[in-house]
């Protein structure tokens, strides 16, 4: 059965038991509202690992926009509910005191690949990811650390971060879910009202058709401006960015070339903001 844990002093006693008895600690971490993307990285963190924490904290620390923060859907009886029936060992749940208590200082900060596309349109943003992944790191003491590639930015912003400062964990990044239609799975898609949701996968349907002209050979700039024109076309009210970039590094490419590419896209559908990104062959 998933236990509860809510304090860091608790779970530091019970992953060292675990370590002690030879235990390889893996963590997921979230912010609950969880759906069939965290479980699957749920799925990869007990095939990989002995003991499997998730972490739910919705941090406020990575809201630039305190009215999304007060909108984050919270639900915590069903997150519990699905992490047991994945055989999660440990749900860490802290309240905002616990993770940072009155006279907190701190922040990290990465930079680089922190600072276009959401770095850009959600100023503040990484920090916040960064020193709550940091904290939770360092509370959790795991030796592996799983990422969905949805959030292929962030995922970046991690690896990096974990490498500049020694901290051992393996960072495994694993696949975008979606949904039958191509809509990536995310917590916010619940705020989509019925119309927009049968609008939301033009977004990813639109960035897989770019990605087959890129690689055909058609200049990028071309294929991204009908991409852009499409999405906005079927309702989409913005498009934050539409970028092709450098798989790793994210620096900004206006051709392919021989290493790993891929497409990243934040759009607003209403008052949802909807972020994607896939690969683009060479």
């Amino acid at each position: 059965m998933t236990q509860i844990i809510r304090t860091a002093a608790e779970l530091r006693d019970k992953v060292a038991g675990w370590k002690r008895a030879g235990a390889l600690v893996g963590v997921v971490p979230t912010m609950g509202a969880l759906h069939d993307g965290h479980l699957s990285l749920a799925r990869a963190a007990r095939a990989q690992s002995d003991r499997v924490i998730v972490t739910v904290f919705v941090n406020p620390m990575q809201f630039n926009n305190p009215d999304d923060l007060a909108k984050y859907p919270r639900d915590e009886e069903r997150d519990l509910a699905l992490l047991d029936a994945e055989g999660v060992d440990v749900m860490f749940a802290p309240g905002p005191d616990e993770v940072y208590p009155e006279g907190f200082a701190s922040k990290v900060s990465v930079a680089g690949v922190s600072e276009p596309m959401e770095g850009q349109f959600r100023p503040g943003h990484f920090d916040g990811v960064a020193t709550v992944v940091t904290k939770l790191f360092g509370m959790t003491q795991a030796g592996r650390a799983f990422f969905g590639e949805k959030d292929w930015q962030q995922l970046q912003v991690v690896r990096r971060l974990a490498r500049d400062l020694n901290i051992p964990v393996k960072i495994i990044g694993c696949p975008t879910i979606r949904e039958a239609d191509g809509l990536a799975m995310s917590s916010r898609n619940v705020r989509l009202t019925p119309d927009e949701r049968r609008i939301a996968p033009v977004l990813y349907a639109q960035m897989v058709q770019a990605a087959r002209t890129i690689a055909d050979g058609a200049p990028v700039a071309d294929a991204l401006g009908q991409a852009r024109r499409e999405i906005l076309k079927a309702g989409f009210s913005s498009i934050d960015y539409l970028d092709l970039r450098d798989a790793e590094t994210l620096q900004p490419l206006d051709a392919l070339t021989d290493r790993p590419a891929r497409l990243l896209a934040a759009a607003m559908l209403g008052d949802v903001r909807l972020i994607d990104n896939i690969a683009v062959p060479l």
